[in-house]
């Protein structure tokens, strides 16, 4: 399936702005930012679309029973909600479409990727007042309720929930064959500290930028994601070549060119011979201009 068109420049503009502004708050809005990414990506979803989302998931978190209490009543009470009654879970082709990493979208088709589905998860139980966080295992995003860290004895204790999969709770055992999986690695106690805000935000667009690599056609949605990831207050500056690169993949040589040649006085400082292989690229893509 294509991806949705993209909004106008003027809407762009407007969209990026917000999204610079809301990154930079004190208490940065997850929902607000995935909504922006995803009117970044899609040009038919206006102020109205995003309100309607929000209103679902105050919706959502409505039909939640009142205080469940305990971390696991929790995460229980959102399996029931969220992954038995409204089906919201994830299956292998979800890593192929874009939809998949756009809140919107995602909410409509009660289909998505771990960390998107792991997103609205987060946003209705918070509004209903749990204790809940991202977990952003390695290969795999699931959700948190409790305190983070305390044993599972404890009134308190952590508990993990994987809305990829409808909702299931975890056990340690699960949770350490999740991350085996992924890396061959054991699990580790800081794999299961809360992500915030930004590292949540970081990580979507991460995957459009993934998914974007893979389809050289849709190089656009590339340069989207990673001109969003470069207004986050914390980046890497890597970044900046992937921009420069995907500017010259699109045809747009000088200003490509110009980004290659500031990102050489970058890395130059620190690697003269890296630095210089950059300004090969530069060259070569001034020299396309002829």
């Amino acid at each position: 399936m294509r991806p949705p068109h993209p909004p106008s420049p003027e809407r762009s503009a407007e969209l990026r702005r917000r999204f610079a502004e809301e990154a930079r708050c004190e208490r940065p809005d997850l929902s607000t930012l995935c909504l922006l990414i995803g009117a970044e990506a899609d040009g038919a979803l206006d102020e109205a679309g995003m309100d309607a989302v929000e209103v679902e998931l105050d919706r959502l978190a409505g039909e939640l029973p009142y205080r469940p209490g305990s971390p696991r009543a929790w995460a229980l009470a959102l399996r029931e909600l969220l992954g038995v009654r409204y089906g919201f879970h994830g299956v292998p082709d979800d890593y192929q479409r874009l939809e998949s990493s756009l809140l919107h979208e995602v909410l409509r088709r009660r289909r998505g990727l771990p960390i998107l589905l792991s997103v609205v998860w987060m946003e209705v139980a918070r509004r209903a007042g749990a204790p809940v966080y991202g977990v952003a295992l390695p290969g795999h995003f699931v959700v948190g309720f409790g305190e983070p860290g305390a044993g599972a004895g404890s009134g308190s204790g952590q508990v993990l929930a994987d809305p990829f999969d409808g909702g299931r709770v975890l056990t340690g055992a699960d949770a350490e064959l999740l991350v085996a999986g992924a890396t061959g690695a054991a699990l580790d106690a800081s794999m299961l500290t809360p992500a915030g805000v930004l590292d949540v935000v970081l990580r979507v667009l991460n995957n459009v930028r993934a998914w974007a690599a893979a389809r050289p056609e849709h190089s656009g949605v590339g340069l989207w994601a990673v001109e969003l990831s470069l207004l986050l207050p914390s980046h890497a500056a890597r970044l900046r070549y992937e921009r420069a690169r995907l500017l010259v993949q699109r045809g747009e040589f000088l200003a490509g060119a110009g980004e290659l040649e500031a990102y050489a006085e970058v890395v130059a400082a620190v690697d003269e011979a890296a630095g210089e292989q950059v300004r090969r690229e530069a060259r070569a893509a001034r020299a396309l201009l002829n």
